[in-house]
């Protein structure tokens, strides 16, 4: 019934509009339609495959004469930086080196037959059996992560003359002297209503509890569960 009388008023108004009447017809065409893939040229092939030729010349020429892309004498200092600077302890021991580490270390190359110090190990027996010398010496030993660094004599008195520090910067900075507007204070304190009677006991967070979840401070630290009134 709905589509019959829907069909009636259609006819109907057609039939209102004269025939010499012109209708235009406009047509919405949305602007986010889907536009056809292009697809990507590598324009800067060319350059990039010469540039990297160019780098691979550079490092055969520096293999050719001998050269090292790596500063010599620099690799060690360059790790300590690296480590101090992390801040954090690794799982090292502490070692100060003695006064005479460099004449010991020349007298341990003297036991095993290694006249120049700035000549390579012969093969990995001999510098294995040197560096086991030294840690017998020392009490020392170099990490397997610097055992590729450590090539000749003068690479393992620069290792022994550097001293490894195990104090953590927060424990470092109380004995040094701060500036005047500036405290640390290592002893932090937790509130609790027990024990911080200023105020009757009453925080400015009444709804926040003091929760200690680590191991280390539970018995150091008292926490405090705060009471809720909802839920």
């Amino acid at each position: 019934m709905s589509a019959l009388v829907k069909s009636r008023l259609c006819t109907g108004f057609v039939h209102l509009i004269p025939p010499e009447t012109e209708i235009a017809i406009v047509r919405y065409v949305s602007s986010n339609r889907v536009k056809p893939f292009k697809k990507i040229e590598i324009t800067d092939r060319a350059r990039n495959e010469a540039k990297a030729q160019q780098v691979r010349t550079e490092i055969a020429e520096q293999e050719k004469h001998g050269e090292s892309l790596v500063t010599p004498g620099k690799m060690i200092q360059s790790v300590g930086q690296s480590l101090s600077s992390k801040g954090y302890l690794r799982s090292a021991k502490p070692y100060m080196p003695p006064d005479n580490v460099e004449q010991e270390i020349l007298k341990l190359a003297q036991t095993a037959n290694i006249k120049d110090s700035t000549q390579a190990f012969a093969d990995q027996k001999q510098k294995f059996e040197f560096l086991s010398a030294c840690f017998a010496a020392f009490k020392h030993s170099v990490p397997n992560s610097q055992l590729h660094e450590i090539k000749t004599i003068e690479d393992t008195i620069q290792f022994y003359q550097s001293p490894i520090d195990t104090t953590l910067p927060l424990d470092a900075l109380k004995t040094v002297q701060l500036p005047e507007n500036l405290h640390i204070q290592h002893e932090y304190i937790r509130f609790h209503p027990e024990t911080d009677t200023m105020f009757g006991g009453r925080s400015a967070f009444p709804k926040s509890s003091t929760i200690v979840t680590g191991l280390r401070y539970k018995d150091k630290y008292k926490g405090h569960v705060a009471k809720k009134s909802w839920p």
